[in-house]
């Protein structure tokens, strides 16, 4: 099963109804773009922003598009947008710091004439957000570990920084639960940061804390990985793991024997996200504005059983 490019398939066929084209009408020159990532040393921002350049550029070649990290700093990220405004960007594409405290900066934007597409997380008064289907990546997520404890057991949620995209899968997580009563969460509230060093701190706590664990749920994979080493560090292998994004590491990670306690992460598509960002943000400047601001892209979760058959973050497309 190849899950990227049908994934892809799904998300543009999504876009083109939500904008009623399959691409973007070229008639306004684009000249410049504005990406703005929450951290250039994270490797799926950098795929989204390389993949969301070389598409704009493919239907715009003198476009110029600048790529710029805020580093979780939400005063960077203003100033950002600011520079952004002062060099003209026809648009923008944000992956927002906050989903409220950035929107001032957004309204500057669309002041200017500057339209501003979120992703990977919303953002409040951005013209669209394209975002993985984060309800649906928690749901299966933790529907595989309810599955695989047949209904029993206990659990833990690790939960991780309060931005939309994080309260979405443990949204989903909560509502899988909710139908299995003798399901016990044991802890839900403990915020390891989205990083590893954060999942391997707080996973300490828990086995400190809990002489058993049947499963824990990651909201994304350095977590699921720190998590991992933390169990390994203290001789822990009562539990599995399963966690969100079908990143590059967690996939050598479904490979390891060393690292069998992770057992399925539940796929963002870092394809399709950029390759509807870029055309929603063309089809703006064009005249064309989506019926709907939120377009989600669907998740598929992956397992050791299948990895073999995922086309991740890195796979090579022809457009």
């Amino acid at each position: 099963m190849r899950f990227l490019s049908h994934l892809a398939g799904i998300a543009m066929a999504g876009a083109a109804l939500a904008t009623g084209a399959s691409g973007p009408t070229l008639a306004k020159d684009i000249r410049s773009v504005g990406i703005s990532v929450g951290s250039l040393g994270n490797p799926g921002f950098v795929i989204i922003a390389n993949t969301a350049t070389r598409l704009i550029k493919k239907a715009y070649p003198q476009a110029q598009v600048t790529t710029v990290g805020y580093d979780y700093d939400l005063g960077k990220q203003v100033n950002q947008i600011d520079n952004f405004i002062a060099a003209g960007v026809d648009f923008i594409l944000l992956n927002p710091g906050d989903p409220k405290a950035i929107t001032p900066a957004i309204r500057k934007a669309q002041a200017a004439g500057i339209p501003v597409i979120a992703f990977d997380t919303v953002a409040d008064g951005a013209d669209a957000a394209v975002t993985t289907d984060n309800v649906m990546a928690g749901r299966i997520s933790c529907q595989y570990i309810a599955d695989k404890l047949n209904g029993k057991g206990s659990v833990i949620i690790e939960n991780g920084p309060q931005v939309s995209a994080v309260v979405d899968r443990v949204t989903g997580c909560k509502a899988v639960f909710s139908k299995y009563p003798d399901i016990k969460i044991l802890s839900d509230d403990q915020d390891a940061k989205g990083s590893r060093d954060g999942g391997l701190a707080v996973a300490q706590g828990y086995l400190t804390r809990f002489p058993k664990i049947d499963a824990i749920f990651t909201i994304n994979d350095p977590q699921a990985i720190g998590t991992a080493l933390a169990a390994k560090q203290a001789n822990r292998g009562e539990f599995f793991i399963t966690s969100v994004d079908g990143s590059p590491d967690i996939e050598a990670a479904l490979k390891d024997p060393g690292l069998d306690m992770i057992k399925a992460s539940a796929s963002q598509d870092f394809y399709a996200i950029p390759k509807v960002s870029a055309q929603t943000g063309m089809d703006i400047v064009n005249g064309k504005k989506p019926e709907k601001t939120l377009l989600l892209i669907p998740s598929t979760l992956v397992t050791r059983e299948n990895v073999g058959d995922y086309q991740g973050w890195n796979a090579k497309h022809d457009d």
